[in-house]
């Protein structure tokens, strides 16, 4: 498979929004992108809406992305790592659940992958080439990942405009169940008790203002995906929902006995809770280099990139410089230098020696 130039190459499994809008943003910088569908039809309207240059397979590319359903990410990875010929070639996917993946697959060239993007559209007709552009995109590495691959793919990730946050896979799964997942099956389940509402009191959609049309937009997403995220992640899904349903039970007790004062205490808090949530994310004009020796161990990459995750410190890049003796290395890690101190200090906890500048 040839191109006219000789531009970096990758491979998109699964058409739909998430893979269709991956696949604009890498062609829009200027990669090859070969990809294909479960659907042959999806796979070409991407190709015709521009999301990919041809539909097929490209044993030659350095990164492929799984788009597709959780209970095919499996075979589809494995599959990608098996006909992988570029060297240091690696394979990430964007399922909402991540620790059953990463116990499926202790595969070097394997980095778990979670972008937290999308919108109400579905399918490639919705795809959006500035989807990732200031959100947040999880990466789990482990122990077996392959440092040297993570370290590419964070660099793809941020040239599509979006923020890493490395995170363990269990740690990703219970935060994202409060997140992602009882959000969306909470806006199911209030859109559910509006329209059977609506089937007694026929007025009643029609008073749907914005409030409600906010808290609602993401029960129109892809249904589809969601039965497998449940069973794949229910524990901590579960988990959340109990204490949802608990403080839903002390708000309702609250407006019962007319607690004006509890009730106006937990508004506030919400307010000023919902007023602190961080924006999209913008890189800062200030910038530090942290350069952290490692020893050549499994599961280095992994323990500094989730402590910098676990203390809100975001890494723009990351490069893992190799000593010639084979068991010492240097990770350097650009971040905002506003925080860079924090994570000094908690790498020196750690028994790390990093040193850090400022960059210009």
């Amino acid at each position: 498979m040839t191109s006219p130039s000789d531009p970096r190459r990758a491979v998109v499994v699964g058409t739909g929004l998430i893979g269709g809008s991956i696949g604009l943003a890498l062609r829009a910088r200027g990669w090859w992108v070969t990809g294909r569908d479960a659907d042959p039809g999806a796979a070409e309207r991407a190709k015709a809406l521009g999301a990919l240059d041809e539909v097929g397979e490209d044993p030659d590319a350095e990164v492929t992305f799984i788009a597709t359903p959780l209970a095919a990410v499996v075979g589809e990875v494995t599959r990608a790592l098996a006909q992988a010929r570029h060297r240091g070639a690696v394979v990430t996917d964007v399922a909402g659940v991540k620790a059953p993946l990463a116990a499926q697959l202790p595969h070097p060239g394997f980095v778990g992958g979670h972008p937290m993007a999308g919108s109400e559209q579905v399918g490639i007709e919705g795809a959006d080439p500035d989807l990732f552009v200031g959100a947040t995109w999880v990466l789990t590495p482990t122990a077996s990942t392959d440092p040297d691959g993570y370290a590419r793919l964070q660099s793809v990730v941020t040239s599509l405009g979006a923020e890493v946050l490395a995170l363990s896979p269990e740690q990703h799964d219970t935060l994202v169940a409060m997140v992602s997942h009882v959000p969306h099956l909470t806006a199911a389940t209030l859109m559910n008790l509006a329209d059977r509402a609506a089937e007694e009191h026929g007025a009643l959609l029609r008073l749907a203002a914005g409030g409600f049309r906010d808290m609602t937009r993401i029960a129109a997403g892809q249904p589809g995906i969601w039965p497998d995220v449940c069973a794949e992640n229910a524990p901590a899904i579960v988990a959340a929902l109990d204490t949802l349903l608990a403080d839903l039970a002390a708000m309702r007790d609250r407006v019962a006995v007319a607690d004006r004062v509890g009730l106006l205490a937990e508004l506030e808090h919400a307010a000023t809770a919902r007023r602190s949530l961080p924006g999209r994310a913008v890189r800062p004009e200030r910038l530090a280099e942290l350069r952290v020796p490692v020893p050549d161990r499994p599961g280095v990459l992994a323990e500094i990139t989730t402590l910098a995750g676990d203390l809100g410190v975001n890494i723009h890049d990351i490069e893992l410089a190799h000593s010639v003796e084979g068991d010492r290395g240097v990770l350097v890690l650009v971040v905002d230098g506003d925080v860079s101190q924090r994570l000094h200090d908690a790498l020196t906890g750690r028994g790390y020696r990093s040193t850090s500048r400022h960059l210009e």
